[in-house]
């Protein structure tokens, strides 16, 4: 049985959130955090929806950055958390998003330096993700998350939900006053969506900053 179910964000792995794992551990809650690594949207949804299947009662889905893309079509829930994350309706993809975004403002959405490698594979670059993903953290930590990174197929900025599950499922949104993976824009969008949203004093990533709140979050819906 689950009671929480972490659907990590793309260049990420489920290493990155060991320490809110172990936090909502402490606190008498199961929690899984699939590894997605190469998995199509489809396939994502699918490994998440096997989990809720086999649970006494429905679990708290938490989504971060793109992971919110997956949890955003997970059936069963009984509440999806997206954690600074994208949130896609039907027909939607992050590449369609972030350049309408471009056109609102006239300018490039703000978002994270990303550069293909040898083999065609995402890349982020260490400093960059240092800053937009990791602000607000001591050094060790960031270091680890940086080294914890891994590449990407281009595919993820054109996947695209073929149904939605967030319309009909309760869903609060964590935005981050300090953000800069994700444009403003695109925030206020994805917030609007939900049926609760919250701004907190963090950057990219509150699983690691105040894990506390984050836990905070799943404790009202347990």
């Amino acid at each position: 049985m689950s009671d929480v179910i972490i659907v990590h964000g793309a260049w990420h792995q489920p290493a990155h959130y060991q320490s809110l794992a172990g936090l909502l551990r402490s606190e008498d809650l199961s929690v899984e955090v699939p590894d997605f690594h190469g998995l199509s949207l489809d396939e994502s949804t699918a490994l998440i929806e096997d989990i809720v299947a086999v649970d006494e009662r429905p679990p708290v889905v938490v989504g971060h950055s793109f992971g919110g893309v997956a949890a955003g079509t997970v059936r069963g829930a009984a509440v999806l958390v997206f954690l600074t994350s994208w949130i896609l309706d039907v027909g939607e993809s992050p590449a369609r998003l972030l350049g309408e975004a471009q056109e609102i403002t006239g300018a490039p959405a703000e978002g994270l330096l990303v550069k293909p490698d040898d083999e065609g594979w995402l890349r982020l670059d260490p400093a960059d993700a240092r800053e937009k993903l990791y602000a607000g953290l001591d050094e060790d930590t960031a270091i680890r998350a940086v080294e914890l990174l891994r590449p990407e197929p281009p595919s993820i900025f054109g996947a695209t939900p073929s149904r939605v599950s967030w319309r009909n499922t309760p869903t609060i949104y964590i935005a981050g006053r300090d953000d800069r993976a994700i444009d403003p824009v695109l925030v206020r969008r994805f917030a609007a969506r939900c049926s609760t949203a919250e701004t907190w004093p963090t950057g990219h990533s509150p699983y690691l900053s105040c894990p506390g709140a984050v836990v905070d979050v799943v404790r009202r819906w347990r």
